[in-house]
């Protein structure tokens, strides 16, 4: 029985060591780690961490410890995670990671070691993780994936990072289990040694990123993923020699839907030939080209290779660099390839003009954004030239040099097509009364071009027109099939006219001056669903906010308060819609309300004087100040200061016994005594706080004459309060007591309550009645005054 007992407390005693120490870890993670959310994602990162914390348990699924300090991941530093999702560890200092330390970690579903400084990659880091979906090895100093596949086991395996600048051999077996990818990324900007066919085992590819500098590295890459890839990305590589061009035909037989160039380098020689295999693809749906590079003015003398069955449809070029643009030629070796086009977009490549004779070849364009280039008045009439973008609907023209509105509308009247067009961000300013436009115009975009007022310029087709940003200060356009108004950010003080706009839906009036508008005024607008008048000067009213709240088949009315908002109400925040705003009587009664307040701060003024004066607070308070000034002063004046024996303080009922009796008898002896007395002494126009601190301070010591009028007395108080400062902070006998009549106890106010203490510690004079006591009386009083 003993026995049994002993191993039960044994048992007992071992699960509370264990307990304890799994809260003591928990709390030092929570020390490193303070923010983890509902999903018990934890960001520990930006914390200068050397190790993994301690105290990770199975409740987190989510693990951020990016730019710290960590070179090492051992064994036990994950083991408890079990349900870890997330585990990043991008920008850190990891050089090693012992073979079991990602063992626990079977529902890891994302792994980020990018930016680390791992010499090489384990298989055996990875061998237990078969949920993992994604894993970024990127910005490491390995130079090749190993003898054997790292990614065998990772069968859900969906995005893969690989590579950095010490990054140069790809071996065949390396990708060995890995067969759907939805993308690889591969930096290999040193890439030099590639064993043709490593690539072929991954069956599908959505999107392959590459990074690297070699063309022949390059084509027998794009040999090994002709099947496989849907959308091949190409950066960093230089295609500047005609010669190497020819490597690249076997691009010609991929099945690639597109293909995009980012920080690439074209010349005038290469050009030509990567259009040629760009349309010998047959699958080739778009090209896309961002940030590269182009030496030459376009004059290609080669003929370019035609494929009447190509399926290339979108070219998109943004932020092409022409060094020398202003010489770029007409284009003509392009224009029979560009009939098929759908859509393009040549965006922020300093265009200045496009050539009739291609917008005449561009049969099939339905999209054509030409924003952020140099596109003037006449430049565009010469590009939107007669048979030009026939088929054109969506024409994006933004922030460009146009200022001519009436110019415009006339160069592109003709686009019978044209849908939607966005001339916004440039300076038209003043607009003139009359335009054209094209007849199907439904959209149109004319935010931030600087113009101070609308006129009849505007077509009268418009179902969605956006004026945001200008300089307006009223909207009365006759628009009939006007669905969608956006007028934010101009200076309009009321809402529009709705008579000239009665189809109108939505209508965005936000960051304007409205300070109201009345119930008629909004009800005007009879098809209205959606209505944002946020940030604009609403003063808070019963009236105006209560027939919004009720107002009947409004789907959504957005009217938030700007940041310094006049209505007063407490529920009309920044970011409220005004319909979920109930107002009570009080916020509706404003003038009521400010009288409620008026009393109610009245009322309880008139209970602080009252009580104050009960309590005598006033006299607390100027006591206060007068021993905080007091305190100030030097404790002990020097000997040439004193000016009197004695400082008298007595009551004045008590006046004819002190100035009759107790001054002739002191004042007439031999030697006489100098008392202060304050009917005498005090110094006229001084304060009187100020004369009692100056006059005991001044004197050698102080004479209290106790009575029952000394307590109901407040100066008195205050002398006696003033002369308890000196005998206490200065440790001396200055105080000398006289009581001419006997006092109750009762009788002392609790105020007095130095009064009670000095006479419990210091012995006082008693005046006797008898002539021979009185005698002894003033023998004592004399030896006082001397000692």
């Amino acid at each position: 029985m003993l026995k049994s007992t002993t191993t039960h407390t044994w048992r007992v005693w071992a699960i509370y060591i264990i307990l304890t120490a799994n809260l003591s870890e928990e709390q030092a993670l929570k020390q490193v780690c303070p923010s983890c959310d509902a999903t018990q994602f934890c960001n520990c990162s930006s914390r200068g961490l050397n190790f993994i914390p301690s105290g990770l348990t199975g409740k987190i699924t989510g693990l951020n410890l990016a730019h710290n300090r960590i070179k090492h991941i051992r064994t036990h530093d994950l083991q408890q995670a079990v349900n870890l999702r997330v585990l990043l560890l991008p920008s850190n200092e990891i050089s090693s990671i012992e073979e079991d330390s990602f063992h626990s970690l079977a529902k890891l579903e994302l792994l980020d070691l990018s930016n680390n400084s791992l010499a090489h990659l384990s298989p055996a880091w990875f061998e237990h993780l078969f949920a993992l979906q994604h894993l970024n090895v990127q910005g490491n100093s390995y130079s090749d994936l190993g003898g054997s596949s790292l990614f065998s086991n990772l069968r859900n395996l969906s995005a893969l990072y690989l590579g950095n600048r010490q990054f140069s051999t790809i071996r065949q077996g390396n990708f060995e289990g890995v067969t759907l990818l939805n993308e690889l990324w591969i930096d290999g900007g040193n890439l030099s040694q590639y064993e043709p066919g490593s690539l072929t085992l991954v069956r599908k590819i959505h999107h392959m990123i590459i990074n690297l500098k070699s063309v022949d590295v390059f084509s027998v890459i794009v040999g090994d993923l002709l099947h496989s890839v849907i959308w091949l990305e190409v950066r960093k590589i230089a295609f500047s020699i005609p010669a190497e061009m020819q490597l690249l035909r076997v691009m010609s037989f991929s099945f690639a839907k597109k293909i995009s160039f980012k920080q690439v380098l074209f010349t005038d020689a290469t050009v030509p030939e990567m259009i040629s295999i760009a349309e010998d693809m047959t699958q080739l749906m778009e090209v896309e080209m961002k940030d590269c590079r182009l030496l030459g003015t376009g004059q290609w003398s080669t003929q370019i290779h035609i494929n009447q069955s190509r399926s290339l449809r979108v070219v998109t070029i943004e932020k092409l660099s022409i060094e020398e643009f202003y010489l770029f030629s007409d284009l003509t070796a392009v224009l029979d390839i560009v009939s098929p086009l759908t859509k393009v977009t040549v965006k922020d490549t300093k265009v200045f003009l496009v050539p009739c004779r291609l917008s005449q070849r561009l049969l099939s364009l339905e999209y054509l954004d030409l924003s952020e280039n140099l596109l003037r008045d006449q430049s565009l009439a010469h590009s939107a030239c007669q048979g030009g973008w026939p088929l054109l609907q969506i024409l994006n023209l933004s922030q460009n040099s146009l200022s001519d509105l009436k110019m415009t509308g006339k160069s592109l009247s003709h686009l019978r097509n044209l849908i939607l067009l966005d001339i916004s961000q440039n300076n038209f300013g003043e607009i003139p009364d009359t335009c054209q436009w094209p007849g199907n115009l439904k959209h149109l975009n004319l935010s931030t071009s600087q113009i101070p007022k609308l006129t009849t310029c505007i077509p009268l087709t418009l179902e969605v027109l956006d004026v945001s940003a200008n300089s307006l200060k009223e909207f009365g356009l006759q628009l009939p099939f006007l669905k969608e108004l956006y007028i934010a950010k101009n200076q309009l003080k009321t809402l529009p006219d709705a008579a000239p706009i009665p189809s109108l839906v939505a209508m965005t009036i936000r960051g304007n001056k409205l300070n109201s508008f009345s119930k008629e005024e909004f009800e005007s607008f009879k098809k209205m669903e959606m209505l944002d008048a946020s940030d604009n000067n609403f003063i808070c009213s019963c009236e105006f906010l209560s027939f919004i709240h009720h107002q009947a088949g409004i789907a959504q009315i957005l009217a938030r308060w700007p940041e310094s908002y006049i209505c007063d109400s407490p529920l009309a925040v920044r970011g409220e819609q005004v319909g979920a705003v109930h107002l009570s009587l009080m916020e509706c009664h404003r003038s009521l309300t400010v009288s409620l307040i008026c009393a109610l701060v009245f009322l309880v003024i008139l209970v602080l004087v009252v009580v104050g004066y009960k309590y005598h607070m006033m006299w607390y308070v100027r006591m206060t100040w007068a021993w905080l000034r007091a305190k100030r002063k030097p404790k002990q004046g020097p000997p040439k200061d004193i000016c009197y024996d004695a400082f008298v303080s007595y009551s004045e009922n008590d006046s004819d016994w002190v100035e009759n009796i107790m001054v002739q008898e002191l004042e007439q002896a031999c030697p006489p005594f100098r008392l202060c007395l304050h009917k005498r002494d005090f110094v006229p126009g001084k304060w009187i706080v100020d004369n009692i601190i100056d006059s005991i301070e001044k004197s050698h010591k102080t004479l209290f004459v106790l009575s029952e009028h000394f307590v109901q007395s407040e100066w008195c108080k205050y002398e006696l309060d003033f002369s308890h400062f000196r005998l206490f902070d200065e440790n001396n006998d200055a105080a000398i007591l006289i009581l001419l009549e006997p006092i109750q106890s009762k009788a002392i106010p609790k105020r007095f309550c130095k009064l009670r203490k000095i006479m419990n510690t210091k012995t006082y004079l008693e005046w006797p009645p008898g002539e021979e006591q009185q005698q002894i009386f003033w023998e004592n009083l004399k030896a006082a005054l001397k000692s």
